[in-house]
């Protein structure tokens, strides 16, 4: 049996804590950064990770197998 080929975009956008969560970024971060696009306070809480639903960890795990 071949292995599995890791996913190239999951493995940019996920990584596996020791406990097994599925870690993530936040979305809408890239652009309209200042002026009239997000607050301050908005900015702030997409700077921290979060961590993938439990819906969609199986699905992010087989993508990023031996990661």
């Amino acid at each position: 049996m071949p292995k599995i080929k890791t996913h190239s975009g999951a493995k940019k956008r996920f990584s596996l804590t020791k406990s097994g969560k599925v870690k993530r970024a936040h979305a809408n971060k890239r652009h309209l950064l200042n002026g009239h696009g997000k607050t301050t306070k908005l900015k702030r809480g997409l700077r921290k990770g979060a961590y993938a639903d439990k819906t969609n960890e199986a699905a992010v795990k087989r993508l990023i197998l031996y990661k």
